[in-house]
């Protein structure tokens, strides 16, 4: 699907939204509050003002100037649109990156059909460096330019750089075991990347990302920039990924293939 001028003009405003309400939070003393305290099985799930500010922008946005497309974000909730189109919102993925001071989260906006992701947007506006997919194409922005994104070649596993947001904590036993066996198998593993790490992926640095646990709105945005740079994203079985659960992103789809053997062997 090829996104017309306006879509992507609105895309970007999207972002510039949220971006002018993050930055002056960021390296602050903020508030946090714990959304999963109060779950089943209580982990530490933190969201911010930032967050829910920055969500709350995009959403006036799309409301005053495409009203008739849904929404599904992470801290407001999906609301149905008459277009066939939403916008997938996670405001600042990597909560736990912000509230500690780095600068691995990230804005992540998607635009889904109906059956997939066919615009994605990765925000740092931290760094102010924009990754963006759609059309087959993906490309970085910053002051000095735009510059189309490639992954790297990878012929195997043995010389792949694998990553994952947290060696343990989005993964059940089983699927820890599953991974640490890719990274056993890998050159080298990397940890704590968040969406950026899906950035440095489509930038050709990481070969292959896995994760256990991701929501929609976690993964959307990724797709469109990771495969318009070369690359594949699918679940750990191999199939599209379309929605939350397991996930496997890589550059080159003979690492791709080598890890799904694994993950499918030890899951």
């Amino acid at each position: 699907m090829t996104i017309d001028r306006d879509t992507i003009a609105f895309a970007h405003s999207l972002a510039d939204a949220a971006a002018d309400v993050v930055r002056p939070y960021f390296r602050q003393r903020i508030r946090v509050i714990d959304k999963g305290a109060t779950g089943p099985k209580p982990i530490f799930d933190p969201v911010t003002d930032a967050d829910r500010g920055a969500e709350t922008a995009m959403r006036n946005l799309i409301h005053a100037e495409r009203p008739r497309d849904g929404i599904l974000g992470e801290e407001h909730g999906h609301e149905t649109g008459t277009s066939g189109l939403t916008w997938i919102l996670d405001p600042i993925d990597g909560t736990r990156a912000f509230i500690t001071g780095r600068h691995t989260w990230g804005t992540l906006i998607a635009l889904h059909d109906g059956t997939r992701p066919t615009l994605g947007i990765i925000d740092q506006p931290i760094l102010r460096e924009r990754f963006i997919g759609h059309s087959g194409k993906s490309e970085m922005i910053t002051a000095d330019g735009r510059e189309p994104l490639r992954v790297r070649a990878c012929s195997s596993l043995s010389q792949a750089v694998v990553s994952t947001t947290h060696p343990w904590s989005y993964f059940d036993r089983k699927q820890r075991a599953a991974f640490e066996s890719v990274c056993e198998a890998s050159r080298m593993s990397y940890f704590g990347g968040d969406c950026y790490a899906y950035a440095l992926l489509a930038m050709g640095f990481i070969d292959v990302i896995i994760e256990g646990r991701l929501a929609p709105w976690d993964v959307a945005a990724l797709i469109p920039v990771i495969e318009g740079a070369g690359g594949i994203v699918t679940d750990w079985e191999g199939n599209p990924f379309s929605n939350g659960g397991s996930v496997i992103a890589a550059g080159d789809r003979r690492a791709h293939t080598e890890a799904i053997a694994i993950l499918k062997g030890k899951g």
